[in-house]
């Protein structure tokens, strides 16, 4: 079982997140007061391909041993950061498939949609950073390790803490693609 580390949000689009003592999540939009709330894209490089894109994006998630991680390789990243809403314990996010359901606490519900996609902010946050996120596995594949994104499928509030269960999707799994 997964355990809830931090929350953060942050009504601004800046890179980090500030952590904070619970969020309010809401069914279909996100984090409440976050600039990445909202039912459509809200990501400045999406909005301005298209706004009508659905919000794939409302919550971000990062597990805390990444941290870790990019410790020995002397990069020193405190919660909410590199912008995650959501830093868990003991789950591996980036191992689940699509459609995964996280029950957290007693009400909320978030369905994976897929991987954050690293772009060059987080070099303007630590330089060399984005090197250290990505990897490549034996078949030469790109391993994308900033985190997941997810939909709020049932809303409420999110403490350090909560604990975190996961219920893989019926059928077939497929794979997290960036989102």
């Amino acid at each position: 079982m997964g355990i809830v580390v931090s929350v953060a949000a942050y009504g601004e689009h800046q890179f980090s997140k500030t952590p904070c003592a619970e969020i309010l999540l809401t069914t279909g939009f996100g984090v409440e007061g976050d600039c990445h709330y909202g039912e459509k894209v809200q990501h400045r490089s999406r909005v301005a391909k298209n706004p009508d894109q659905p919000n794939l994006r409302q919550v971000h998630l990062i597990h805390e041993e990444l941290f870790n991680e990019l410790a020995t390789q002397d990069f020193h990243v405190q919660a909410g950061e590199m912008g995650e809403n959501i830093l868990t314990r003991n789950i591996a996010l980036l191992d689940l498939p699509q459609k995964t359901r996280l029950y957290i606490g007693e009400d909320v519900m978030l369905e994976l949609t897929g991987l954050r996609n690293p772009c060059k902010q987080i070099d303007a946050f630590q330089s060399g950073l984005m090197h250290a996120l990505i990897d490549k596995d034996a078949q030469g594949n790109l391993i994308r390790k900033a985190g997941v994104m997810s939909v709020v499928v049932q809303g409420g509030v999110v403490r350090p803490d909560d604990r975190i269960t996961i219920a893989l999707p019926d059928g077939k799994h497929s794979q997290l693609e960036p989102v």
